[in-house]
């Protein structure tokens, strides 16, 4: 089993910054790919960042390109959701996703983030 608990998130004015974070405890060893989705009321949720677990590879929706940056630090067990230039379409609750190699799959329960002025 994995755990994972989200924090970060906020209210934030357009055009501002938040860092979100995702700590990661127990069968850490079976993750191979950690994510960050999105739900925005009424919408579906939709990847917005991904990051190999060895390799650091990320990859991003493109509505979040250059303006957001997913990191892990393996030592701390924790995934990171850097988010700048918010803008109020990114308002959404944000969830920390874990994927084992046998794509069993795990959610955090969520950080609001709502962007607005």
């Amino acid at each position: 089993q994995v755990q994972l608990v989200e924090s970060g998130g906020g209210l934030v004015h357009p055009g501002g910054s938040l860092r979100l974070s995702c700590a990661v405890s127990g069968s850490i060893s079976s993750i191979v790919a950690m994510a960050w989705y999105r739900q925005a009321a009424g919408k579906e949720r939709e990847l917005v960042a991904g990051i190999a677990k060895s390799s650091g590879t990320t990859n991003y929706a493109d509505s979040v390109k250059g303006r957001f940056t997913i990191s892990r630090d393996n030592a701390k067990n924790t995934v990171y959701l850097q988010m700048d230039s918010l803008k109020p379409e990114d308002t959404a609750v944000y969830y920390c996703h874990a994927r084992t190699a046998i794509s069993v799959k795990y959610w955090g329960q969520g950080t609001q983030v709502t962007v607005s002025s």
